[in-house]
């Protein structure tokens, strides 16, 4: 039971996740995600049925796998953003920005009424805590197709911007696999002491 509460958890956060994306492409000026009716908190818009179904699915039956999936992305048209690069920096780092929140909220409810919230509660806002930081922080990894490919992108000089985009689209497949099976690992030490100093413990 509690696989499917923390399975809900997950999706309810990516879907939040990319609404964000669209919403920030739609205050910068693209209308591209609204026109395709992904500015909605409805799941079924969202699911990618590989990232948020299956693979949330094998790591709640792995012993000690983090909570992880993603959902489809929202489309946007950077040639309708109104400040070119700082919209595509702003519309990137909604994403994870979204899910930061929700943790800061979470830790906030947790802080403020953990003495007199029942058990079941408590457990769901802690897992609401901890996926939602590492939704965040593994979309934060500079490597593509992460948020925070385009966020580094968008805040390097352009020549460099540039020199980082050819070595994405040459070594950034191999670069991103490499990095979860032999070095995501090593982040998850971080992510419980960044959920520790969330929650206070």
């Amino acid at each position: 039971m509690s696989s499917l509460f923390n399975l809900a958890i997950l999706i309810i956060s990516i879907v939040v996740h990319e609404v964000s994306h669209g919403l920030a492409a739609l205050w910068q000026g693209d209308r591209t995600a609204q026109y395709q009716g992904r500015l909605t908190l409805n799941p079924i818009k969202h699911i990618d049925p590989m990232g948020s179904i299956v693979v949330p699915l094998l790591c709640a039956l792995l012993p000690g796998s983090l909570m992880f999936g993603w959902a489809k992305p929202v489309p946007y048209n950077p040639y309708n953003l109104k400040n070119g690069r700082t919209s595509e920096f702003f519309v990137a780092f909604a994403g994870p920005l979204s899910n930061i929140l929700i943790a800061l909220l979470g830790s906030i409810v947790l802080r403020t009424f953990g003495t007199i919230l029942p058990d079941a509660t408590l457990a769901i806002l802690s897992m609401t805590i901890l996926i939602n930081l590492v939704l965040a922080l593994f979309n934060l990894v500079p490597l593509p197709p992460l948020d925070g490919s385009k966020i580094l992108s968008n805040i390097l000089p352009y020549q460099s911007s540039e020199q980082l985009n050819r070595f994405y689209a040459t070594y950034g497949l191999f670069a991103t696999l490499f990095f979860i099976f032999f070095v995501w690992q090593y982040f998850v030490p971080v992510i419980f002491w960044v959920y520790r100093v969330f929650v206070g413990i």
